[in-house]
């Protein structure tokens, strides 16, 4: 049996883009069952769970083999047990994994300069002037993705984990100025969202949260 952890509940602002999406999106992809362990009060700071996630963060993952931590290590595991997602041979492996820490290293730290700032320091007299730099970094990486994306679909020959990493990164870009600067990434972004098995990991996602809901949220 495959078990992740996720946070019970967070804020309206994170719902639905809290990481556990990730392999929750991979699984229904792979259509192999799991469980959700649900993270509540100071659960996160546990011995037993810093043992099983050391910075107290979500998602976790365990199965009948292995335990690991970090999202993009965590699609990959998915993606090596599943006909559906698993590379077709070693270059194909090489360009996926490639891409998934192209995702979580080239682009997501550009998104969340961009993001961030406004969402926990709104009003800061800094972030007026933090914004065009972020932005210009952000462009920069997105330029580059627009042309890789330049006559393909997905990332690598076919849908594969890098999708569903880049997709989830990309997601927060969605109300930015400048996402509309894109429109082959935009394109890109709406054909991994439209996947039936994302509508089903976002709903999996929400229901935890709504399930949870502290009576003075």
């Amino acid at each position: 049996m495959i078990e992740i952890s996720a946070f019970a509940w967070v804020p309206p602002f994170a719902q639905g883009y809290v990481k556990d999406l990730r392999p929750r999106w991979a699984l229904e992809e792979a259509g192999l069952d799991y469980e959700v362990r649900t993270l509540s009060g100071d659960d996160q700071n546990a011995p037993a769970y810093r043992a099983w996630q050391p910075f107290g963060q979500v998602p976790a993952y365990r199965d009948d083999e292995v335990e690991l931590f970090e999202s993009g290590a965590i699609v990959l595991r998915i993606a090596a047990q599943s006909k559906a997602l698993s590379p077709r041979d070693p270059q194909d492996a090489a360009q996926i994994q490639a891409w998934v820490v192209a995702a979580l290293n080239s682009i997501e730290p550009k998104v969340d300069n961009l993001v961030f700032p406004s969402i926990f320091y709104a009003g800061e007299p800094w972030i007026e002037g933090w914004r065009p730099h972020a932005e210009a970094v952000l462009e920069m990486r997105l330029e580059a993705l627009s042309k890789w994306m330049d006559g393909r679909d997905w990332l690598t020959g076919r849908f594969s984990v890098a999708d569903i990493v880049m997709a989830s990164v990309l997601r927060a870009l969605e109300e930015e100025p400048l996402w509309a600067r894109f429109p082959r990434l935009v394109a890109y972004l709406d054909r991994c969202l439209a996947r039936p098995a994302f509508g089903r990991a976002l709903r999996a996602q929400m229901e935890t949260f709504a399930a949870n809901e502290p009576a003075e949220a």
